[in-house]
């Protein structure tokens, strides 16, 4: 299928680690120009020479994407210094885990400023200017999170799944304007998600860091998925198998896919079970 996604200058938020700089190499392997933003200065200008070595070439801009006057501010670096931007990639990302009533209200408010806020302020201010230049892609970063709602989650679960809402709506939306919209929702794979995780028991550290460390697929490898779906104009990607097994399960039979796992936890199975999955790798397969 000829690729629907024009032009070959991104901004990728999120960019100085994990998925944000394999997407960055990724599309440098093809000649872009890559717009690396992040807090982490050393990480970013790290990215920048993998992407300079990998035959791309860009920029790096210090910003917080819970600071709308500082997402406003890369945008207008961006369009201007390069006369237009083409793909807008919304990755930055944090994580928050333990059960309602024990994560800190301030963890709540962590989570929705970086995931959702964040994702917010970039679609404001990039969407009308990819409107008045006449085409563009948006590219948000969610998770199979948001869609199977896992236990012990419920900050992440929701901005994830209030990501793809976002996505869904802008994807009618933005019919008329040559737009085109994407939302990844991997499950657990390595990134550097975890040197900022938050979390009220021991147990979600470990269970986190063993998703991790037994992970069957890289994120150089999540990042070439999502862009192959990207320039077939996919609105949804969910490029591991075991996720797509979650969501057809659920979409398929709701009752049962939520009746099983309240059943799993009830019966105390439910986290050992996870564990052994978890190192066994068949969640992120």
């Amino acid at each position: 299928m000829r690729s629907k996604l024009k032009g070959d200058r991104a901004v990728i938020t999120g960019a100085a680690s994990g998925l944000g700089r394999s997407l960055a190499l990724a599309l440098a392997e093809e000649g872009w120009t890559v717009g690396i933003v992040d807090v982490n200065d050393a990480g970013a200008r790290e990215t920048l020479q993998m992407v300079e070595r990998a035959g791309g070439r860009g920029g790096v801009f210090h910003a917080d994407v819970t600071d709308a006057e500082s997402v406003k501010a890369f945008t207008e670096h961006f369009f201007e210094d390069w006369g237009g931007v083409d793909l807008l990639v919304n990755n930055a990302g944090v994580l928050s885990m333990g059960s309602m009533g024990e994560i800190p209200l301030e963890d709540w408010d962590w989570v929705f400023d970086v995931n959702f806020m964040g994702t917010l302020y970039g679609c404001h201010e990039f969407i009308p200017r990819m409107r008045k230049q006449g085409w563009g892609h948006v590219l948000n970063i969610a998770s199979v999170a948001g869609i199977i709602s896992l236990a012990d989650m419920s900050p992440y679960n929701a901005t994830k799944a209030a990501v793809i809402s976002l996505s869904e709506t802008l994807r009618m939306e933005l019919g008329p304007d040559n737009i085109g919209v994407t939302v990844a929702c991997p499950i657990w794979f390595r990134t550097d998600l975890l040197s900022r995780m938050r979390y009220t028991e021991e147990w979600d550290r470990e269970w986190a860091q063993s998703t991790f460390d037994y992970a069957r697929v890289t994120s150089d490898e999540i990042a070439r998925r999502i862009i192959k779906a990207i320039k077939k104009n996919r609105l949804y990607v969910v490029p591991q198998l075991s996720a797509r097994l979650f969501w057809l399960l659920k979409r398929a039979a709701p009752e049962v896919f939520f009746g099983l796992f309240r059943l799993l936890n009830r019966v105390r199975v439910l986290r050992p079970l996870a564990k052994v999955l978890a190192r066994l790798g068949l969640i992120q397969y």
